[in-house]
């Protein structure tokens, strides 16, 4: 006989409720005015909240970036590796990948830079930091995946090619250069790149 399910406590769903509320109001207010013009005190008055509660869920504001941008970059991973399964060619199949998490990150230039030197210089300690280098090892396991489909590549020359496209990827991402670029710009500019480390 199967064991019932144990009910969510109200505890844990009070909780649930606030993470859902933090989420909202810094993802609005983030969305409006950019990561940097955005109180922490401001985010939790949205979010009718106290500040001290906030900060149990998210101890900075780069952390609540993190816990935002973390969500928006996973959908947009899996709408990525949904449509490459449908692509035979390599290289439009990890564009596939690749186009969605640009166009996550750009949605907000600011924001998605600061996600990415979030990421990079972040406490890896924080479970937020942590979960934005999973995400990352995701998509560098996505495009391995690829890249080993024609049975040509042994496991460790993909995954090398991929974190070759994956560091293409994020540096095109936020470079200062490309800040005022279109989406186009940077998809054409990294599918160039990768062009020329996928042959072989």
């Amino acid at each position: 006989m199967p064991l019932a399910s144990k009910p969510v406590g109200r505890r844990e769903r009070n909780k649930q409720l606030k993470l859902e509320r933090i989420m909202a109001a810094a993802t609005e207010l983030f969305a409006e005015r950019g990561v940097d013009d955005v109180t922490t005190q401001e985010i939790a008055d949205k979010a009718d909240i106290g500040a001290g509660t906030l900060f149990l869920y998210a101890k900075t504001k780069g952390e609540l970036l993190l816990l935002v941008q973390n969500s928006t970059y996973a959908e947009a991973l899996a709408r990525g590796k949904q449509a490459a399964e449908a692509v035979t060619d390599p290289l439009d199949a990890v564009m596939a990948i690749v186009r969605p998490v640009v166009e996550c990150n750009r949605k907000q230039v600011d924001n998605g830079r600061t996600y990415l030197r979030e990421m990079i210089f972040g406490d890896p300690a924080e479970p937020h930091h942590r979960e934005a280098l999973g995400l990352s090892q995701q998509t560098e396991e996505a495009i391995a995946a690829i890249l080993q489909r024609d049975g040509r590549r042994t496991a460790q020359d993909a995954a090398a090619r991929a974190r070759i496209v994956s560091a293409i990827m994020f540096v095109s991402m936020a470079a200062s250069f490309n800040a005022a670029r279109p989406i186009e710009d940077i998809v054409g500019e990294i599918q160039e790149q990768v062009g020329s480390v996928l042959p072989g």
